[in-house]
């Protein structure tokens, strides 16, 4: 169940990154040269990884209630399978 937590985990962070993200424009700070124009002005790791958590955490339960509970099987996703 760890192993499978971490996944959701990991998968999650990507999930995440784009909430919140600013630029320098969108801040309202001068622009600093040599990055891209794009880039975040700010970045907390530990917004991040507080975010990664409660969605990966609530992704996880969602999983393993629908593993003790059946809502959802395999053969409702890619249909009946033929021995």
């Amino acid at each position: 169940m760890l192993a499978i937590y971490v996944l959701f985990w990991a998968f999650s962070v990507f999930l995440v990154l784009p909430w919140g993200v600013r630029t320098s424009a969108e801040a309202g700070v001068e622009h600093i040269p040599g990055t891209a124009e794009s880039a975040p002005h700010e970045f907390s790791l530990k917004k991040v990884v507080i975010r990664t958590t409660i969605v990966a955490t609530t992704l996880f339960a969602l999983f393993i209630a629908n593993y003790e509970f059946g809502w959802i099987d395999p053969g409702m996703v890619v249909g009946p399978v033929e021995p």
